[in-house]
């Protein structure tokens, strides 16, 4: 059976050099928490919602993978109910889509209890 939870990230790495998501970011910034399935570790990431002006636009998630090579975009999505993943390379189509989107809409927040 896959683990499904991953302790927190420290927010730095030895020597003093921040840790960052894929797309070069510091990974301490809108770290949600993380799964593990056999040697890959996946991070989610809230993104917040695109900055074009529109009050209620859906927010964004990103999810990183790192299988030991350093982290790698896995997909995006966001928290709109008719808005579909967009997967990354590889990823798009892989048999484990269904499960990683389930294990990362777990760490979103639940904004409906504000």
């Amino acid at each position: 059976m896959a683990r499904t939870a991953m302790p927190p990230m420290p927010a730095e790495e030895p020597g003093d050099r921040p840790f960052r998501r894929s797309d070069e970011q510091l990974a301490k910034y809108g770290y949600l928490g993380g799964f593990t399935r056999y040697t890959a570790r996946f991070s989610v990431y809230e993104l917040g919602p695109s900055l074009n002006g529109f009050p209620d636009f859906p927010n964004r998630f990103l999810v990183d993978v790192d299988d030991g090579a350093g982290p790698r975009e896995c997909c995006r999505f966001t928290d709109a109910a008719d808005d579909e993943p967009v997967w990354n390379g590889a990823w798009n189509g892989d048999e484990w889509c269904p499960w990683i989107l389930e294990q990362s809409r777990a760490l979103m927040p639940d904004l409906g209890s504000e």
